[in-house]
């Protein structure tokens, strides 16, 4: 199988695959291939996408490129029916220069060859991740070198995905929780109540206030852009660690994105909040920058840990927003 991830986080990809019982057999910027796989795919947190049972094409050429994954399409498809959009998607491994532009090429005549043979097929296709985490057949072609290239029909999504931002977001970190949102699988709704931990400059709090939610924003530090003077967002100067709901009070969402060591964030606030069900549903971010990545992962995903003990349904995701970080989102088990 292939796997793609952000650039700059392979080693941890492969780490990932290692430790769930893959053998990684190799790898470039962006992927790893590996045999031997024999895991939950959907559970994984640094594949983004996952390209099941990849057939590789060679090519000196656009022309040849393109013709072989023609051919390989129209002799996977005879049978198959498309009543719907499907997603035929062109993606190339990162870090090589002009790579971008041959994919481009490669992929506009795969697209006429298909017009040419199969056109109202043809004009179903749809070029886009799906919003959320998937399992879908359609064409998928990851190019890892100029003449080389994995095709797969069938793949894997984390949920991962490219946001829009806001002008009046306060800050990048407006773009993880809008990502999260789409791992998670819901949003925060109408009138639901949001206690964001850590709130500062307001991003998050933002985000959910958009959706007519109403924040509690808890944070010493001043709330910036759309999230200053928000008739939707209530600012708590106070420290995120003791902050603590009213007798009685379960809020629907609990945010928190620190600056701070994650064992400590995860033993003196998140564990609290869970153990005492103080919220229905969180999204939190752990960063691991300074500590072991894969280490830190396989404790969160521990049968003793706090996530698995006192949640439900949880997903931990590295983001395409994500730097030295991973997202964890989750249902609070009642």
């Amino acid at each position: 199988m292939i796997f793609t991830c952000q650039s700059g986080f392979v080693d941890l990809l492969a780490g990932e695959l290692s430790a769930s019982g893959c053998t990684p057999v190799e790898r470039g910027p962006g992927w790893v291939r590996a045999s031997d796989v024999n895991v939950a795919l959907a559970d994984l947190c640094f594949p983004q996408m996952t390209l099941l049972d990849p057939v590789e094409i060679t090519g000196d050429s656009v022309n040849a490129l393109a013709a072989r994954i023609t051919e390989h399409f129209l002799n996977t498809a005879k049978t198959e029916r498309f009543e719907g959009e499907w997603p035929c998607l062109f993606e190339e491994a990162a870090e090589l220069d002009g790579l971008g532009r041959r994919v481009k090429g490669v992929e506009k005549m795969v697209h006429e060859n298909l017009k040419k043979r199969m056109g109202r097929v043809a004009r179903l296709a749809v070029a886009d991740k799906p919003r959320g985490v998937a399992r879908l057949r359609g064409l998928y072609v990851f190019f890892v070198h100029f003449k080389r290239a994995f095709v797969s029909r069938e793949a894997i999504f984390g949920g991962q995905r490219r946001m829009a931002d806001d002008e009046q977001a306060p800050s990048r970190s407006y773009l993880k929780i809008e990502e999260a949102y789409i791992v998670l699988g819901r949003e925060p709704a109408f009138e639901e109540t949001v206690a964001d931990l850590g709130a500062a400059p307001g991003g998050w709090s933002y985000s959910a206030s958009k959706r007519g939610a109403k924040v509690v924003a808890v944070d010493n530090g001043p709330l910036k852009g759309g999230a200053y003077n928000n008739y939707k967002i209530e600012h708590r100067m106070e420290d995120a660690f003791t902050f603590r709901p009213a007798p009685g009070q379960v809020f629907d969402w609990m945010f928190c994105d620190l600056v701070e060591e994650p064992h400590h964030v995860v033993e003196n606030l998140i564990a609290p909040w869970l153990e005492n069900q103080w919220c229905r549903r969180f999204v939190v971010i752990l960063k691991f920058g300074r500590v072991d990545p894969l280490a830190l992962l396989r404790q969160v995903r521990a049968p003793e840990s706090v996530f698995s003990r006192c949640a439900t349904n949880v997903r931990v995701r590295h983001l395409y927003h994500d730097r030295e970080e991973f997202t964890i989102v989750g249902d609070a088990r009642t």
